[in-house]
């Protein structure tokens, strides 16, 4: 009997404790979501605004675009330098908007912070294509301020404004910055229609001056962006993206004939650099600041699917499904022990959020058309594409081999010396005092905990074998970026929404 009354009383516990965990669950997404948009805060540029909430950053680079007669203030720091690199930004901004236009409805009050974080970029963006015939590339020496370890308040590196025109084009940053100009402007339709139009007019220009004056960016402001953020892909992935994005914002026949009659020509391999090595890689499993490919074909399936359009697209993007399922016979991904999507190079968890956002995306359109996909033998159905994107959300969060959430002031384990110039050093509030280019050194190389917390930033991430040694001096696994934090985005709100996904 009273066995009996044990096992009983154990049966009601794990029952009460399975449903608090699931509340946890949702809650955990919930928080993540907060903290993963407050992470751009960390990120700005230029005069920061009253409602500032991550108040430890102060205003800073108040001068930039002095040197070629621009206001060119505001925008992100693209991850742990001082440095704005256009061409990532823009692609952060539009998967941020992407995210808030498939996933916005799930956000609740994040919904306005997420609006904020585009803004934010966008008002940049109109600043950076002010003069017709000339778009901005980047902002600050990238080298000079590489070789400094000093916080964007202090800055004593040459803010050199480097900008493409029409005989040095740059149709790469160009067109990514009209892509986001015009996903930003589908964003604020409902809530600000006038500053919708502003946007969607000057996406439009941009995209002309991308189109008419053809050429890598590399060519024309190598210096500013090489390495560091050359394309190695070409530029008409980019033209592609942009035009799809303007037909979808403005269902103008002519960019759907752009589309149409320029995605046959996108290179089908493309050569990646990671780890210092260059490989070919396919177009169709690629998707990331350089290589739009995937993101093309899933974008163009939310309004082609089951249609006399839908080839080449859907199968494209089927097929970058079929890339990326564990159990897929076509993948060509790998994965840790833990369960963590690689790729070749640094920074690894950019591919993981931003293929993780191509799936959730992607089986939100399957199932509005009852649609699955085959994979040789394997036949994967839109629940199994969430539970692949869930998966990788998990193992960010603190689901994996180290217990440890890849989101900084997520949880109660998370990295502590993050390769991040402002987290690393002493706030303006702390240390008043002006901070020069060699003097924070010893922050750099400290083991000390970082003093200021950066709220929400992901980091590059674990090796392939699980293991972070929460290093500043490692930079491709200990830096933050805005593109591995912006389609996260998207993933959290929905897994806010939908924290329990049903069994496949």
């Amino acid at each position: 009997m009273g066995s009996g009354k044990c096992m009983s009383l154990l049966t009601l516990l794990s029952i009460v404790c399975m449903v608090m965990l699931g509340k946890v669950a949702s809650q955990d997404y919930g928080d993540a979501l907060s903290k993963c948009i407050l992470f751009f805060e960390g990120q700005r540029s230029g005069k920061l605004p009253s409602n500032q909430r991550m108040n430890w950053r102060k205003d800073s680079a108040l001068r930039d675009g002095s040197d070629v007669g621009m206001d060119l203030l505001g925008g992100y720091y693209d991850a742990g330098d001082n440095v704005k690199f256009n061409f990532p930004m823009a692609f952060s901004a539009t998967m941020l908007a992407w995210s808030v236009i498939e996933f916005g409805q799930y956000m609740g009050s994040d919904q306005q912070n997420a609006l904020n974080s585009i803004r934010w970029a966008a008002d940049y963006l109109l600043k950076s294509t002010a003069v017709a015939g000339k778009v901005t590339a980047a902002i600050g020496n990238p080298n000079a301020d590489h070789n400094c370890w000093q916080r964007p308040e202090d800055m004593d590196t040459p803010r050199t404004s480097y900008v493409v025109n029409q005989t040095h084009p740059g149709s790469e940053v160009s067109a990514e910055t009209a892509a986001a100009l015009a996903a930003s402007s589908l964003v604020f339709k409902s809530s600000d229609q006038a500053y919708s139009k502003v946007l969607i007019d000057r996406a439009k220009e941009v995209f002309d001056f991308a189109d008419k004056f053809r050429g890598n960016y590399k060519d024309s402001v190598g210096e500013g962006v090489c390495p560091f953020y050359c394309d190695f892909s070409g530029y008409l992935d980019e033209l592609v993206w942009g035009a799809a994005w303007l037909f979808k914002v403005t269902n103008e026949q002519k960019y759907w004939d752009f589309v149409q009659n320029n995605t046959a020509h996108i290179p089908r391999q493309v050569i990646r650099i990671g780890d210092g090595n260059s490989r070919a890689v396919n177009s169709f499993a690629e998707f990331g600041w350089d290589n739009k490919g995937a993101g093309i074909n899933v974008l163009v399936s939310g309004w082609v699917m089951n249609s006399t359009t839908a080839d080449p697209y859907v199968p494209q993007a089927n097929k970058f499904m079929c890339s990326i399922f564990p159990e897929s016979p076509e993948k060509t991904v790998t994965y840790s022990p833990g369960g963590l999507l690689f790729k070749p190079g640094g920074s690894n968890m950019q591919h993981a959020t931003a293929f993780s956002f191509l799936l959730l995306v992607y089986a939100q359109y399957l199932k509005k058309h009852s649609g699955t996909i085959s994979c040789g033998s394997f036949e994967a159905t839109p629940s199994r594409l969430e539970q692949v994107a869930k998966g990788q959300a998990d193992y960010i969060l603190g689901k994996n081999p180290l217990g440890m959430s890849y989101m900084v002031g997520f949880s109660q384990k998370f990295p502590q010396r993050i390769h991040h110039r402002a987290s690393s050093l002493p706030s303006v509030g702390d240390h008043p005092g002006h901070i020069k280019c060699k003097d924070g050194t010893p922050y750099y190389q400290s083991n000390n905990p970082n003093p200021n917390l950066l709220t929400g930033a992901i980091v590059g991430g674990p090796d392939m074998k699980d293991q972070f040694p929460d290093d500043r001096t490692n930079a491709p696994e200990s830096e933050p970026t805005t593109y591995i934090n912006a389609p996260f985005v998207g993933i959290l709100a929905y897994f806010k929404a939908f924290p329990k996904l049903p069994d496949v």
